[in-house]
């Protein structure tokens, strides 16, 4: 069969969803990666196989002849490639893709990757949000959810019904790709946020509680490293003059974005993500999965990831003060200690988010899909 994977950007298809093509290349069926140009372009044909299908498509914000025009894109490329089954990923493909999917007559399986600020913030653009999941999500043949929290709200809200769901640990992690170094990480204690500079991540509060551990622990012991790029689209990313003069201060060492971020895992002591809200947050599945003890927030797809106490802490959404205090109680574990919860990462990563896993339920989906 020829096999649709559409998102909000080509770098998302090669970060995420990598091993979900090759897997679907290996049972057999043909790839097409359709997604709005960038640098990973390329590379999804190059060094994946796929054939690279390009579509203008605006990532942030809500604007309705913006979006019946992106409807009618989708609509376009849709009947021009013919794909047997469509796989969904991220809201706007989740929504306008639905619906054009429903008008070319193509089976499509959706996955809510994670709410977003439509869900955080309570608005007008909220509102008409469910309402376009509510009429959108009446036509997939699937729906994949990657936290039952986020399963449950859709379902409380009528935006889909109990039938059509299923539920998987994220887009899951390459146990093999990612795995842990016999070595231990050099001094000073570090400790890594990987995620994009925006809002909802936490970022404020990372750098506050920064500031609050060296001020404790002082400057030369330990260390606090981002991982990530400036994104000040839609007005939820930080505007890069307020960062910068963050970043002036000297708290936080900011590591730019990588392709390899194994290696920077590698370097930290304890990978930290005090977002406000996440499907299932693949960095720290991937932090799990080398081994390392994670600090991240007590909300609906962070709280999959830790047991607290046994391979990390859980501390207050939007508290820099209890997610200072979360990481200064793991800089100051004893190395056993803290060797023990990394342990318990990797074994809960082998347990609950293998990659295997979600592959499993996909191509399981896509094969039935492919029969109706």
């Amino acid at each position: 069969m020829r096999v649709a994977i559409v998102i909000n950007t080509s770098w998302n298809i090669w970060n995420f969803r990598r091993g979900l093509v090759r897997a679907l290349q290996a049972a057999g069926h043909e790839v097409l990666a359709i997604a709005p140009p960038d640098a990973y372009s390329e590379r999804l044909e190059s060094e994946l196989g796929c054939r690279y299908v390009p579509i203008l498509m605006e990532n942030k914000g809500t604007n309705p002849v913006k979006d019946a025009q992106l409807t009618r894109r989708f609509l376009g490329v849709y009947r021009r490639e013919r794909p047997d089954v469509l796989l969904h990923f991220t809201i706007k493909p989740n929504i306008y893709g639905t619906l054009a999917a429903r008008m070319a007559g193509i089976p499509c399986i959706n996955n809510v990757s994670g709410l977003g600020t439509v869900f955080i913030v309570e608005n007008l653009v909220s509102k008409v949000a469910r309402g376009l999941y509510r009429f959108a999500f009446r036509f997939p043949f699937k729906v994949f959810f990657q936290n039952n929290d986020d399963r449950e709200l859709f379902v409380r809200y009528g935006l889909v019904k109990p039938s059509l769901t299923g539920l998987v640990p994220g887009s899951g992690v390459d146990l093999q790709r990612f795995q842990p170094q016999a070595a231990a990480p050099a001094a000073p204690f570090t400790f890594l946020m990987v995620a994009r500079v925006l809002y909802e991540k936490g970022i404020v509060e990372y750098f506050e509680a920064a500031r609050q551990v060296r001020q404790a622990l002082g400057p030369a012991a330990v260390r606090l490293q981002l991982l990530g790029g400036l994104d000040e689209a839609g007005g939820v990313g930080v505007p890069r003059a307020t960062f910068e003069q963050w970043l002036a201060e000297g708290n936080v060492e900011h590591l730019g974005t990588s392709d390899n971020v194994a290696a920077h895992l590698h370097r930290a002591h304890c990978v930290v993500l005090p977002s406000y809200r996440e499907g299932t947050p693949k960095t720290l599945l991937e932090a799990a999965a080398c081994g390392k003890p994670l600090v991240t927030t007590d909300v609906p797809g962070c709280r999959e990831t830790v047991q607290n106490g046994r391979n990390g802490y859980l501390c207050q959404v939007r508290s820099a003060d209890d997610l200072a205090a979360k990481l200064l109680q793991v800089a100051q574990l004893p190395a056993a200690r803290l060797a023990a919860m990394g342990q318990a990462s990797r074994q809960l990563a082998e347990e609950k988010f293998d990659e295997k896993l979600v592959l499993r339920e996909y191509l399981a989906a896509v094969s039935e899909a492919g029969r109706k």
